[in-house]
């Protein structure tokens, strides 16, 4: 009898983790409809260049817009960098003021921590693997007075990415050259 009991508590186990799967939404691997528009946002192709000599431009840049690389995997191509600045924004702070002669404790939103992951893949179009893709993303998270996370955010504004790509297209043309 003791040789059953591990077998059944094995597949009581498998049951649960099974249960478990079937809890995932109908719509969890569902792209949004302006997924596409994102991703073209976020990502640029670059020709002429190694991959290496490209995450050198690459963490270039990210340093000179104030980024500490936090992450760097030169075989994956991937960069995490991130950024602390000030989120006060005086239109909050007004109203904090305002509340404060209420009686109520006001709460602003005090510090951001901006955060960019990049990632190059070769071209699949390219032999010679002088031609690659550079997807970046960009968040943000907000924390407020009380030291809690106010927000949480992607950020998509085109012409941040837009900057972005003009400096990395600069520096590629730099690294590529040798300059």
């Amino acid at each position: 009898m003791r040789t059953r009991a591990p077998a059944r508590i094995a597949a009581a186990l498998l049951l649960g983790l099974a249960a478990g799967c079937a809890a995932l939404p109908k719509d969890a691997l569902r792209l949004e409809p302006d997924s596409m528009e994102k991703r073209q946002l976020q990502t640029r192709r670059f020709d002429g260049i190694a991959e290496p000599d490209l995450l050198a431009a690459s963490a270039g840049v990210l340093q000179d817009l104030g980024f500490n690389l936090e992450e760097s995997e030169t075989r994956l191509g991937l960069i995490v960098a991130s950024k602390q600045r000030s989120a006060v924004e005086a239109g909050q702070v007004a109203g904090a003021v305002l509340l404060a002669f209420l009686g109520v404790t006001p709460v602003w939103d005090r510090t951001q921590r901006i955060r960019v992951c990049l990632v190059a893949r070769p071209a699949s179009d390219d032999p010679e693997n002088r031609s690659h893709y550079v997807r970046i993303t960009i968040q943000r998270i907000i924390w407020d007075t009380s030291n809690n996370v106010s927000r949480a955010e992607a950020i998509e504004e085109p012409e941040i990415y837009q900057q972005f790509f003009d400096k990395l297209s600069q520096s590629v043309f730099l690294e590529a050259q040798k300059i």
